[in-house]
C-alpha cells in the first residue's frame, strides 16, 4: 500500500500522467498544481475521487482547499493514510 512519501508520490505521478496527461518530468513535490501542471478545480475533484479509489479512504474536500503543490497533495494523502 502507500506507506511512504515516496510510494505516495510515485502513485500520484502515475495518476497525474494517466488522468491529465501531465509530463512526468514536470511532476515534483514543488510543482504547483494549477500554475505548473494545469490542474484546475474540476480536475482536482476528479483527482480526489481517484485518490479515494486508490487509498480506500475518503478524502474530505476541505483537506484539499489548502493544497497548492504536488507535495501538499502527498502530505494530505499521508495524513489520511495515518488515520485509523
Amino acid at each position: 500500500m502507500l506507506n511512504s512519501r515516496e510510494e505516495i508520490l510515485l502513485k500520484l505521478t502515475e495518476i497525474l500522467v494517466e488522468m491529465f496527461e501531465v509530463d512526468e518530468a514536470d511532476i515534483t513535490e514543488e510543482a504547483h498544481l494549477s500554475d505548473d501542471l494545469d490542474i484546475d478545480s474540476i480536475d482536482a475533484v476528479d483527482l480526489i475521487v481517484r485518490l479515494k479509489e486508490v487509498t480506500g479512504k475518503k478524502i474530505a474536500p476541505e483537506e484539499f482547499k489548502s493544497v497548492r503543490t504536488v507535495g501538499d497533495v502527498v502530505g494530505a494523502i499521508e495524513k489520511v493514510m495515518a488515520e485509523k
